[in-house]
Order: C-alpha cells, then structure tokens, then sequence
C-alpha cells in the first residue's frame, strides 16, 4: 500500500506537490490584482461622470466592490488547457436610488449595465482586453489568456448602502478599495442579511445575494479544517483536466464534497478518496445550494444539455477518478500508481516515484491518521474577501 499524500500536499519547501502545481504564479496572481484595481477605478469614476453627463439630478454615490466567488473563498486555481481562464468575481454595488426613483427597480438594470459598459470601455481598448457583454448576470473583462474578470451588478437599499459606507470609512478605508497587498475593504459583514438584488440583462432584476454561499463555505473551512478547502481544489483541478470546457461547476463540487468529508490528519489521499467514492451517488441523488434548498445545483447543470446528461457524466468520470485513486493508493508497482494519478489529474502532478511511501496496509494507514473533528486543525481567523 501506498501513501501518496506528499504528492498532493506537503509543508516542506521547494518539494514538488500538486497543490503547489495549480497555484497561480505570483506574477499572474500580481497582474490580476492590479487589473482588478484598475477594473474598479473605472468603474468608480465612470459610473458618476455618465450619470451626471445623461443629466440626472442629484450627486451620485461612489460604487462599492465586494470580491466573491473561488478569489474569495481561496480556491483558485491556474487553468489546466485552453482555452480555461481562472475566473474572478468581483461584485459592484450601487443604492436603488441612484438607479430608479422607485423602491425595487424595474427598467434600470439595462441602464446599470450601460454605464458600467460605457465606464470600462477606454481601459479595455487600452490595455488591449475584450470587454464581454453577452452574459446574463455580468460584465466580463477578459485581462488575457490567464484570467478574466466577472462583474456582476447588485443594486441595494439605500440605508443599507450608507450603513455599508460608513462602516469603511471608520476602517479609515475610505474609498481606497483596491490595495493589491491589504484587501479589508472586502467586508461583507458590514452589509446587513436583507434583500440584494442583482442585474439581469433579459430579467431586469433577480434575488440574489452571494454572501451566504461565501459564509456557508468558510464556515465549513472553519468547522472542518484547512483540508477541505484543498479536496475542493483538487476536485477542481480534475474537474479542468478532464473537461477543458464546461463539466460541473465549483458551487456544485463544493456542496457535493462538504458533507462528504472526512478529516484525515497527513492523508489527503485518503480524505480525497472518500470523497470521490461518496460523489457519483450524491450526484445522481441530487445536490441542492447549500444556502437555498429550493435551487437544485445538479439541475442547472442538467439544464445546460437537454439532449445530454451531464450528471450522469460527471458521475461516471468521479467514479472512473475513484477507481484509479484506490487503485494507486493499493498498488504495489509506484510507477503505475502514478501513471493512473496523471491520467486522471493531468501531468501538473508530480511524477516522483521517491515521494511516495510504502505502508502495511489500507487498515494501518487510517488508523495512524483517523478522522478527526476540524477544528482541531489551525484555521484561519479572518473571513475578509
């Protein structure tokens, strides 16, 4: 029997693992930052001068920004093929009466996304991007091969968006929201749990708020342990190896895994593996949003293909990966261990025979690493995005 847990993860500089292997590089990581700085500031200051310039009344607010989605949660990965980009959600906020005079609006989302259009469009022909316009529920900025940005834009009430503001500017944040090193000014517990609605193109305007799926997973994190947050990317990296387009989306991977998981202290393998045995039947179950019983996740990813189904699809696949990680985990011969490991996860993971250790049995490893309660496991403190 094999322990493979220092191919996935490891403390030890400098050693090869695959968590390192799909990080960003830092000049990536660096250059998104800085795009999403300068997406912000034009946002920031377009949006006002239009307003004014199509001759409304009245000094218009500054937006606010909230970053969500795998930035925030830390489970970015780089892409594994093209044409993947790893994705950035960064959310803009606007009061309802900087957008209509009524109390919920109803014509003003295509206004919303003309001027924040109209804002981006200097920078994007600048810095040579293309501004994507044909979403739904966003603005797409694509910075270059390596990323893009989504913006999607939420309209709040006005006391909430003055409550919002002022708990910032007593951070002595002020309107600096940007800093590529200190990103405070993603505090999303400063914007109270009532109605959030987001823009849509062809619905006006949709229910819609992200903070409770961010604060679902982090909680999880927080509960479980650091391990979890890892499984998910690892589920992810499979995920682009095996579908270089499309395949099941994170939120579903992340639901689907959460309540799966069990702690194994050293043995990402095996956390992994029992995962990755337990999803194909979750799958074909049914996975509901975590935070909303009434949206089925693994609907909306059968809706993407009535003439195919891709639940099914990416059970069969999660079974396949199941296999070949119970598979590597007995083998006796480490060469096809590992063979049956990049197959599966691509060639990021680390091809080094040296790295893998030889234990007495299945039974043995996990009694030297059992499953354990979470919070026994250093976690972070801080939910800022």
């Amino acid at each position: 029997m094999l322990n493979l847990s220092a191919l996935f993860h490891t403390e030890i500089e400098n050693q090869p693992n695959f968590l390192s292997a799909i990080e960003l590089k830092d000049s990536d990581r660096l250059f998104i930052e800085r795009a999403k700085t300068d997406v912000r500031n034009a946002l920031r200051d377009g949006i006002p001068k239009l307003y004014r310039a199509a001759g409304n009344q009245g000094e218009p607010p500054v937006p606010r920004f909230f970053t969500q989605g795998s930035w925030a949660y830390k489970t970015i990965n780089a892409p594994a093929r093209n044409p993947q980009q790893a994705d950035v959600d960064d959310g803009c906020y606007l009061p309802l009466s900087f957008l209509t005079q009524t109390k919920r609006p109803s014509v003003a989302a295509q206004s919303f996304f003309g001027y924040a259009e109209q804002a981006l469009a200097d920078l994007v022909k600048e810095r040579g991007w293309t501004l994507v316009t044909d979403k739904d529920t966003c603005i797409r900025v694509e910075i270059g091969p390596i990323a893009h940005i989504d913006i999607p834009l939420y309209a709040i009430p006005d006391t909430e968006f003055e409550t919002l503001s002022k708990s910032l500017e007593s951070l002595n944040e002020g309107f600096v929201m940007d800093s590529v090193v200190v990103q405070r000014s993603d505090r999303w517990s400063a914007l109270p749990d009532t109605e959030v609605l987001l823009a849509h193109r062809t619905e006006n305007w949709k229910k819609s708020d992200p903070r409770p799926v961010k604060r679902w997973f982090l909680d999880q994190v927080q509960t479980q342990g650091i391990q979890l947050r890892r499984l998910v990317r690892y589920l992810k990296a499979f995920r682009d190896w095996q579908w270089s387009t499309g395949g099941p989306s994170s939120i579903l991977l992340m639901a689907a895994a959460a309540p799966l998981f069990e702690k194994q202290n050293g043995r990402d393998d095996l956390a992994l593996l029992t995962v990755v045995k337990a999803l194909p039947r979750a799958l074909r179950e049914g996975v509901n949003n975590p935070t909303d019983e009434n949206e089925s996740l693994t609907k909306r990813l059968r809706d993407q293909n009535p003439h195919k189904d891709l639940v099914e699809e990416a059970a069969l696949a999660f079974e396949a990966f199941a296999k070949q990680l119970e598979g590597s985990i007995n083998a006796s011969n480490v060469p096809q261990a590992l063979h049956w490991l990049r197959t599966a996860l691509g060639p990021r993971f680390p091809n080094r025979p040296d790295l893998c250790k030889v234990t007495s049995s299945v039974a043995a490893a996990i009694a030297s690493s059992p499953a354990e309660q979470g919070a026994f496991e250093m976690v972070e403190r801080t939910r800022a995005g």
